[in-house]
């Protein structure tokens, strides 16, 4: 079975910047969609970031976009979410999920995903 381990979250002051990995075992994700998924507490999950492993177009959310970046090293089979300028909205529990369907443009819908890890807690705050 494909399992999805995040690591990488932490406290960081407003401004700050993070590195967060996804590691995937148990299968290749060379053909599938990507995405980065967050939530805080008491509020709907948001999908932040996705892509296609083998393409070059990713898509961000509105909030994040210029700040966050998504890579995948497909050697590694690990996937990266580079956060720069974090804000305090920022905070909340990120994990990562694989789209098994994924055909030409990836999803940033939680019901597009299947396969979940258990997600890090990122918290932005002084």
């Amino acid at each position: 079975q494909v399992r999805l381990v995040e690591s990488g979250g932490g406290l960081v002051q407003p401004g700050g910047s993070l590195r967060l990995s996804c590691e995937v075992s148990g299968g290749r994700i060379d053909f599938d969609g990507v995405g980065w998924f967050r939530q805080a507490p008491g509020k709907e999950p948001e999908g932040v970031s996705c892509v296609g492993v083998n393409d070059d177009v990713p898509d961000y959310s509105e909030s994040v976009k210029g700040r966050f970046i998504i890579s995948v090293n497909s050697a590694k089979n690990t996937v990266y979410l580079e956060m720069n300028g974090l804000k305090p909205e920022d905070t909340g529990v990120y994990t990562c999920a694989v789209d098994r369907s994924y055909d030409y443009y990836c999803s940033r819908y939680v019901g597009d995903y299947g396969i979940w890890g258990q997600g890090t807690q990122v918290t932005v705050g002084s």
